[in-house]
């Protein structure tokens, strides 16, 4: 499928779904629970989705209502699955569930789609491996499938965290571990989403020693009580409509962000306001008026997801915008760096690659064809391009919305932009 975008302005109100990066989090947290755990307006997505099927298959129960998920959990003890994992096009379900396997006792094997079968996890299984499990890529490259054998108990270990989510797993999984667990971390990105782990650690009552996010002590023998827990919005997702304000000149309200939460995709909101655009916050809102933006060099280490949107905010931008120490965008659904340059250079953009991000100058966009890649962030990064963009942009793959923001192009029309569905 493709959607065809014209030039557009925009205006309105937009409700924020719930963010990917909890739902997954409180599913998996309610897995390992004891006792039933209730998930408040969760994000209900093909992502979401992969990630219910894995607990289930682990051995929760999950009752689903409108805006409400109960889930059974395992007390502590996940059980073999009968089958495969599939997870889809979930690279945090994917990472998580890894740890959450060496719990089980038993031989669990993941796969995915094209996508997850070439993303890395070398240094989480050799994590898992260093802990007392047995992990290894069937294929012998680090990548998907991916067979875990046996239990954790424990241990030292080093992980090399070129995304954020092989700590995540190993922080998860330690708790439950018979002895205590020591983390080194000489490599980190993402903090943020660590953060937002440790935070629901916290919740939970479960103890941690964190020396500076360089290592980590955590005991074992430790249990997931059950919670209840409202899913906050997603800053990921947000962006694209920020980013779209930011563009056109127009003004939006998005409803139902929360800027005390632990997402690091917030942060995009302080940058456009570097760049120009007149921004404010209230107690679950935001509200944004674009205008005349300019260039500025922008540390994305923290927040890889918003390096997509943020580059076509850079056409739109006076001088020259960098976007840099991201080089992990290198290694998410596509490589994004790569990819925004190429399908931006057919819009007409000034832009180069750096081995760690992208250098865009100011850019008068027309419309064209171009790939989204399978890739959601690429398609809706793109779409946003197209507001902007001389003549009509059709962008093909537009079906990958459904990784994380299934109502996209139905929200994008509520605010009056000009895009549809061709199939």
């Amino acid at each position: 499928m493709k959607f065809r975008v014209n030039p557009s302005g925009i205006s309105g109100e937009v409700a924020i779904p719930g963010s990917k990066s909890h739902t997954i989090r409180a599913l998996v947290f309610a897995l390992l629970g004891d006792g039933v755990s209730e998930i408040k307006l969760p994000l209900s997505s093909s992502d979401t989705e992969s990630c219910v099927s894995m607990v289930a298959g682990l051995g929760a129960s999950i009752v689903r209502e409108e805006g409400l998920w109960r889930v059974s959990g395992t007390s502590g003890a996940p059980r073999v699955p009968d089958n495969v994992i599939d997870v889809g096009n979930s690279g945090t379900t994917l990472y998580i569930g890894l740890g959450v396997a060496s719990l089980t006792g038993g031989c669990v094997v993941f796969t995915g789609d094209h996508q997850i079968r070439n993303r890395p996890a070398d240094s989480l299984i050799s994590c898992i491996n260093d802990l007392g499990a047995e992990a290894f890529s069937t294929r012998g490259n680090g990548k998907p499938p991916v067979v875990i054998r046996g239990r954790i108990r424990g241990g030292r270990t080093s992980v090399n965290a070129v995304t954020s989510q092989y700590l995540t797993s190993l922080l998860i999984a330690a708790p439950l571990a018979a002895g205590e667990t020591t983390i080194s971390v000489p490599l980190l990105n993402e903090a943020p989403y660590v953060t937002m782990t440790l935070a629901w650690l916290d919740r939970l009552g479960i103890k941690y020693e964190n020396r500076d996010y360089r290592e980590f002590r955590v005991p074992g023998g430790q249990k997931y009580p059950a919670f209840s827990e409202y899913i906050a919005a997603d800053f990921s997702s947000a962006t694209f409509f920020l980013v779209a304000a930011a563009v056109t000149g127009a003004e939006l309200v998005l409803r139902g962000l929360d800027f005390g939460d632990t997402q690091g995709d917030k942060e995009v909101v302080n940058i456009l306001k570097k760049m120009g655009a007149k921004i404010d916050i209230g107690g679950r809102e935001i509200r944004i008026k674009g205008g005349s933006l300019r260039g500025g060099t922008f540390d994305l280490n923290s927040m890889p997801d918003s390096l997509p949107a943020l580059a076509v905010a850079g056409c739109a931008a006076s001088g020259e915008t960098r976007l840099v120490n991201v080089a992990q965008a290198r290694v998410k659904e596509t490589d994004r760096i790569a990819v925004m340059c190429g399908e931006l250079k057919k819009m007409g953009a000034d832009i180069e690659e750096l081995p760690d991000g992208l250098v865009i100058r100011n850019s008068r966009l027309r419309g064209c064809g171009v790939d989204g890649h399978h890739d959601h962030r690429i398609v809706m990064a793109l779409a946003v391009a197209g507001l902007i963009a001389d003549g009509a942009t059709t962008i093909g793959t537009a079906e990958a919305v459904s990784v994380t923001f299934p109502d996209f192009m139905e929200l994008m029309k509520g605010i009056g932009a000009d895009i549809e569905l061709l199939k």
